[in-house]
C-alpha cells in the first residue's frame, strides 16, 4: 500500500514539474522566441550575410534617394552650371561618397547582427535545455508505465 501512495505523490510531483517547464516554454514560445527562435534557423555567417545583402539594396536606394534629392534642391544651380563643372570630379565624388556610407552601414549591420545572432543562440540555448529536460521526463514516464502494463496474472 505504501508503495503506491509513493507512486502516486512521485507522478503528482513529475507532472507539477512537467507543467512548470511547460509553462515556461510556452511563456518563451510567446515573448523571446518569437523574436529569438527564427534567428536560431540559421548559421551565424548565412544570417549576417542575408543581413548584409539587405544592407547593400538599402543603402543604395537611400543613397541614390539622398543624391537625387541634393540635385532637386540644387537644381537650379545644376542647370546654370553645369556646363563649367568638372563632372568626372563630381562623378568620383559621388562614387567615393556611396562607397564610403556602404563600408560604414555594412560595418555597423555586422555588428549589430553578430550581436544579434549571439543574444539568440544564448536564449534559444536555455529554450533547447528545457526541452531536452522535458524529454526526460516523458521518457521516464514512458519506461514506468510499461513496467506497468502487464495484462493480468502475477508477476514473477
Amino acid at each position: 500500500m505504501s508503495v503506491n501512495v509513493y507512486l502516486i505523490e512521485e507522478q503528482i510531483m513529475i507532472n507539477e514539474e512537467k507543467v512548470k517547464i511547460m509553462t515556461k516554454i510556452a511563456m518563451y514560445e510567446q515573448g523571446k522566441g518569437r523574436k529569438y527562435l527564427p534567428v536560431s534557423k540559421y548559421y551565424r555567417s548565412d544570417y549576417i550575410g542575408l543581413a548584409l545583402i539587405k544592407n547593400f539594396f538599402l543603402v543604395t536606394i537611400g543613397y541614390i534617394m539622398a543624391v537625387a534629392a541634393v540635385a532637386v534642391y540644387f537644381g537650379e544651380y545644376l542647370m546654370e552650371n553645369l556646363h563649367k563643372m568638372d563632372l568626372v570630379s563630381l562623378g568620383i565624388y559621388i562614387i567615393v561618397g556611396y562607397v564610403a556610407a556602404l563600408v560604414g552601414y555594412s560595418v555597423l549591420t555586422y555588428i549589430q547582427y553578430s550581436v544579434k545572432y549571439y543574444k539568440a543562440k544564448k536564449s534559444v540555448k536555455e529554450y533547447y535545455t528545457q526541452l531536452t529536460e522535458l524529454s526526460k521526463i516523458y521518457t521516464r514516464e514512458e519506461k514506468r508505465s510499461a513496467g506497468r502494463g502487464t495484462a493480468g496474472g502475477n508477476r514473477k
